[in-house]
């Protein structure tokens, strides 16, 4: 069923945001040239790498200077990517990755294996489920890369502080993954992306 859902919900999603793609690919186009999409190796389940579709956002090549992205103001970050991050829209290609399977609607947000490489068996818990687009994590740390941005060493925060809470909730969501629990969580993220509250 969840499967199902997942097919059905991306392809409306990209069939409705279709005009939009082209507006922000020709944005990304004019503004620094290059490709407009951007992949990277992640994990997903079962440990099984894939490549995860975005928008660009960056410069090209940024990721060479880090994995993570430290506050908005990254010095990385292009003036179109600024607003397309802002928005969530550097996200909508990943339902292309849940029309490939790869990916589900909801899920564990999928990581880079630099990470992956931290879990304890335990935390290694959420690679038994589909990596997500969104997720409880997302939804709690939806302001991540400001916190990031504060932080004086970036990458300790994340793997001592935020990656172990998130995986927390990665658990608690794996524990009880049913549809209505799915469509809550795609609610309270398209409420906060449009910042309704």
């Amino acid at each position: 069923m969840k499967r199902i859902f997942d097919i059905l919900f991306s392809t409306a999603i990209l069939c409705v945001f279709l005009p939009f793609g082209f507006v922000i690919g020709l944005w990304i186009a004019i503004e620094s040239g290059g490709g407009i999409f951007y992949s990277q190796e992640r994990i997903g389940k079962g440990g099984k790498p894939f490549k995860l579709l975005k928008f660009r956002s960056m410069r090209k090549n940024a990721d060479q200077e880090g994995k993570l992205t430290v506050g908005m103001r990254d010095s990385r970050i292009t003036h179109s990517g600024y607003y397309i991050r802002k928005f969530k829209l550097d996200e909508f290609p990943q339902f292309i990755n849940v029309l490939f399977g790869e990916m589900s609607v909801v899920g564990p947000r999928p990581e880079v294996s630099e990470y992956v490489d931290l879990y304890t068996k335990e935390q290694a818990q959420i690679l038994e489920v589909k990596p997500g687009i969104t997720d409880l994590a997302s939804l709690e740390y939806f302001k991540e890369n400001e916190l990031l941005g504060s932080s004086d060493d970036a990458r300790k925060t994340y793997i001592e502080e935020i990656m172990p809470a998130k995986i927390e909730l990665n658990k608690k969501y794996i524990s009880n993954p049913t549809l209505w629990n799915d469509i809550k969580i795609i609610w309270r993220t398209f409420v906060k992306v449009i910042g309704i509250r």
